[in-house]
């Protein structure tokens, strides 16, 4: 069954968080689908994943791009998966995938100080609980650490 992580943002923003955790996954040698859920973050991510970082940059595409399936991390609106990714980031309440069980994990990350996005990731947690999946919530602490709590 497909592992469910929900990251609750509270010290720093997604911008600082996704790429952090989409480098950790890229050195597990898996390939990433990050889910955004609207046109402008989508767009938004897209140019922050090259230039996020002085020392480095994600090397990335949109499921739009005619070699998507070559990218190590694909952004999208979609339920695709076009390079096959072990892994998929769903971000500012983007759905659940139909097909959450090819992916060895899905990582939910919303901001804590959103109550929408709050009653947004419950919802999230119990569809992933009734599907069966292993879930678990991790929480930053004061220091930006992340701490599972559940």
């Amino acid at each position: 069954m497909t592992e469910i992580l929900f990251y609750h943002m509270q010290r720093q923003p997604l911008e600082k968080v996704l790429p952090n955790l989409v480098e950790r996954s890229l050195g597990r040698g898996w390939q990433a689908a990050i889910q955004a859920a609207t046109e402008e973050r989508l767009q938004a991510l897209d140019d922050h994943l090259w230039t996020y970082s002085d020392e480095s940059f994600l090397p990335h595409g949109t499921d739009r791009d005619p070699d998507a399936a070559g990218q190590p991390v694909v952004l999208t609106l979609r339920d695709v998966n076009p390079n096959t990714a072990s892994i998929r980031f769903l971000v500012e309440g983007a759905d659940l995938p139909p097909d959450a069980e090819s992916y060895e994990r899905i990582c939910i990350l919303f901001d804590g100080t959103d109550q929408d996005a709050l009653l947004r990731a419950r919802e999230q947690w119990r569809q992933a609980k009734e599907a069966g999946h292993t879930v678990a919530y991790w929480q930053q602490d004061d220091s930006g650490r992340w701490n599972k709590k559940a």
